[in-house]
């Protein structure tokens, strides 16, 4: 058995989060700038830190980014400033480099040739030391202190541009991506041609739209909903897709392995969106069905936590034949905010997020269905919560299984020593010890058979490292790994070419 130190009331939560959403338009005589925002809105629920469009117009390009929510970043007069018929988006939440202006996305970088490759990146690598040491060694990334990126995004982008030198964007990218490991979804953009690429594993989902004087390509498909495009396909695991003038052409980089992240549908994706032909919404109410038949309890309610755990409490309450109700509302306009709390304010908790329907709630016996428990401290917060509003029991059911492993391919979990089902090796006395945590009457995961039957996707194509610690793309030493791997290789590099036996190495010999 493994031990955890006890869980600290005032820590935040850190719910898992997605790095990024990228979407990409090519459409002469649309407003293409202002189709990227629109589907950028759709896909902000997939990263609140910073948000950028790159336009082109067949002669030169230009890219805005800045930090905040996309309607934060950009307004009528800079949409309209952005003219072109070709675009590419993102929007962005940190698993690399830290959030800071230079770390935003696309990120641009100028050819041999003059011209320019502007580049969105949905997921993580896991060879971003091998890639960042071949980028320096061909000068392409320079020791800049806080002006420099630090992202596997941008040394991706400065190993395109390079790789440009003697050839086309198109055969930079089949000669660079073969080389990549990890999750990549990727749009990218000279000033003519819009590209698409997915990893060999499609761990991230990416889709191909069309609308009728151009193609759109998005991580989600509701961002192809929310401009008017039709749903074409899927983009397949290592395909690279170049859309222009001359329509689209396909070209595969890699035989595929499909991995899909089971997460995605769990939490991540939209409801609305459909990942390999299988609705999300869908598979989170019959996720909560399986729950209902996994995990029966004896109640008079079924709620559920607003608003990813919504649809499995609905499955859970058509499975059992317990009402369900809405018990809990949910601040639609909280989301992430660079003012600190004080600390009354900190110590309202979830109640700036949820806020419970005492009438709906007083006396009842409740069962409620939250997405996935990470530490613990949101359900903690919550079971309190429900009781002083009135709740007689409060029995918790997770439409997940237990989250026991970090991701190393796009989410930002918290540490493993954080996973607070990572505490106990023994899965039923970790299940008690969580109970005990979050104050609980009863607590039930889904299986993660249960869950990958909902999916309906082979088990082979799917990626639940999260869940059983089967990493399907190999991972290297730890210290290769992290968030801040390559701020970290550039500081190690910064202090050596600093010290003073460098210094001797490197001055002038005089006679």
């Amino acid at each position: 058995m493994t031990t955890q130190q006890p869980l600290n009331a005032e820590q935040p939560e850190n719910p898992p989060r997605e790095e990024c959403g990228v979407f990409g338009v090519w459409a002469p005589g649309e407003e293409v700038a202002k189709l990227t925002y629109y589907g950028l809105y759709a896909l902000q629920h997939r990263g609140q830190e910073a948000a950028g469009i790159a336009v082109a117009d067949g002669a030169q390009m230009l890219v805005f980014k800045d930090l905040g929510l996309v309607s934060q970043v950009f307004d009528e007069q800079t949409l309209v400033a952005m003219p072109g018929h070709v675009a590419i988006g993102h929007c962005r939440y940190s698993t690399t480099g830290s959030t800071t202006w230079e770390n935003a996305q696309p990120v641009f970088r100028n050819t041999p040739a003059g011209t320019g490759v502007a580049l969105g990146h949905n997921g993580n690598l896991v060879n971003t030391t091998e890639l960042l040491s071949r980028a320096r060694k061909a000068g392409l990334i320079q020791n800049q202190g806080l002006e420099a990126a630090t992202t596997d995004s941008d040394v991706l982008g400065a190993l395109l541009a390079h790789g440009s030198a003697d050839t086309s964007l198109e055969q930079a990218a089949l000669d660079l991506l073969p080389t990549v490991r990890g999750a990549f979804c990727l749009t990218f953009m000279d000033e003519d041609t819009l590209y698409a690429a997915r990893d060999p594993h499609g761990v991230r989902p990416l889709s191909l739209g069309r609308l009728d004087r151009g193609w759109v390509v998005a991580s989600e498909t509701a961002a192809l909903d929310i401009v008017g495009a039709s749903f074409v396909r899927d983009i397949e695991p290592g395909e690279l897709l170049a859309i222009d003038a001359d329509g689209v052409r396909s070209t595969r980089f890699a035989e595929p392995t499909p991995k899909g992240c089971a997460f995605e549908y769990v939490y991540l994706a939209r409801p609305d969106s459909t990942i390999a032909g299988r609705s999300v919404h869908a598979t989170r109410v019959e996720i909560g069905r399986r729950l209902a038949r996994e995990a029966p309890a004896d109640a008079d309610l079924v709620i559920g936590v607003p608003e990813s755990g919504t649809p499995a409490a609905v499955g859970y309450a058509q499975e059992s034949g317990i009402p369900f109700g809405q018990g809990l509302m949910k601040n639609a306009y909280v989301g992430r905010t660079f003012i600190q709390p004080s600390q009354t304010i900190r110590q309202l908790g979830i109640r700036l997020k949820l806020n419970p329907l005492k009438h709906v709630i007083r006396g009842q016996r409740l069962i409620v269905v939250d997405d996935s428990i990470v530490r613990g401290n949101t359900q903690r917060a919550l079971v309190r919560m429900l009781r002083e509003a009135g709740a007689l029991e409060v029995h918790v059911r997770i439409a997940a299984p237990p989250v026991k492993w970090p991701c190393f391919y796009g989410i930002d979990f918290a540490s493993p020593a954080e996973l607070i089902a990572n505490a106990v090796d023994d899965e039923t006395e970790m299940v008690e010890a969580v109970r005990r945590t979050i104050g609980a009457d009863s607590l039930g995961y889904v299986s993660k058979e249960g869950m990958i039957a909902a999916i309906e996707q082979p088990a082979s194509r799917l990626c639940a490292a999260c869940f059983d610690g089967n990493y399907p793309i190999p991972l290297p030493g730890h210290t290769a790994l992290g968030k801040n791997v390559v701020e970290q290789m550039l500081a190690t590099t910064a202090r050596d070419a600093s010290s003073p036996a460098a210094e001797t190495v490197a001055a002038p010999q005089h006679p």
